[in-house]
């Protein structure tokens, strides 16, 4: 069974299992909008979460955009793991995906602990580029090389919006714990009972069979999982960071920085953004300017927070 609803020109159906799909009630807009826009939220959530943001998308971009809402992992399902969840939103994605055989793109936009799961979930849906290199049709001499997919579609935007890529383990990286040292110590002990087995993702006290943690694998691809090779595909990443007022997921693992590389961001503006107080473009992948940035221990972080905020 289905609810559906229409409101100033936009269609949106929420089934009985609580997915939310949003798209033009035009049918001329809906034939063309070929780009899947999947919205994850974050922990204990709801596809109802994305609700306002998902109809913005479609105003702005009838003919463009056809956005679903996650809802395979709702409410408790949330406490089940990054590594859990982000097996149900791949099964999710392909069944939207199979369901819209007009669609050619795909982006996510993914909230909180949302944006690891969708982190997890393209590692999963990469899937390689095939053998054959297109033939040149410029008359430049050069000839394009083949791009892998995500789902078979092409990989455009993946943004997230407070987001704990580096977990949340390490000093102010939960803010509401005031940064006392003890604090943090006791909550790595104990966020287990309280969030399951994403707390330990989270606090980076998973062992699955003697394995690193699974934050850390995401670095990389690992065994079958091509996580690192997913996220080069898409044609814009963008991170959101809250620098204040968050008290869930500090400034510094939502931006993937060091305390020592949080900018000074009270001289900044953006006239045409103004909520957005600085802005940066992400560092040069050239290994010689990572050789540049310090490393030296602040003692806001340990060594497994440094190597993933390093190769972040």
């Amino acid at each position: 069974m289905q609810n559906d609803v229409v409101t100033n020109g936009i269609c949106s159906t929420e089934s009985v299992n609580g997915s939310r799909d949003v798209w033009s009630c035009k049918d001329s807009d809906s034939l063309s909008a070929d780009h899947l826009v999947i919205m994850v939220h974050g922990i204990l959530g709801s596809s109802s979460d994305w609700k306002f943001g998902a109809e913005q998308f479609v105003k702005r971009l009838p003919d463009k955009v056809f956005v679903h809402c996650s809802e395979r992992n709702m409410s408790k399902l949330t406490l089940d793991g990054v590594d859990v969840m982000g097996e149900r939103l791949v099964k999710e994605v392909i069944d939207v995906i199979q369901e819209k055989p007009n669609l050619r793109k795909i982006s996510f936009v993914a909230h909180s602990v949302g944006g690891l799961v969708a982190r997890y979930a393209i590692g999963r849906l990469y899937r390689p580029p095939k053998e054959e290199v297109k033939e040149d049709t410029s008359g430049n001499g050069c000839k394009e090389e083949p791009m892998g997919t995500i789902g078979g579609l092409e990989a455009m935007n993946f943004i997230t919006v407070a987001s704990p890529h580096l977990g949340s383990r390490g000093n102010k990286q939960v803010p509401f714990l005031f940064g006392v040292t003890a604090f943090e110590k006791a909550a790595s002990c104990v966020i287990h009972w309280i969030f399951k087995r994403t707390g330990r993702h989270l606090f980076l006290t998973d062992d699955d069979e003697g394995k690193p943690p699974l934050l850390k694998r995401m670095l990389e691809d690992y065994d079958e999982f091509y996580f690192m090779s997913a996220l080069r595909l898409f044609k814009r990443r963008v991170l959101y960071s809250n620098v204040g007022y968050d008290h869930i997921v500090g400034w510094r693992t939502s931006s993937i920085r060091r305390d020592s590389e949080l900018p000074k961001w009270e001289e900044s503006f953006n006239e045409t953004y103004p909520h957005i107080v600085y802005e940066e473009h992400c560092k040069a992948c050239d290994a010689d300017q990572y050789e540049t940035i310090s490393t030296e221990d602040d003692g806001s972080s340990d060594k497994l927070e440094e190597e993933l905020c390093y190769t972040g």
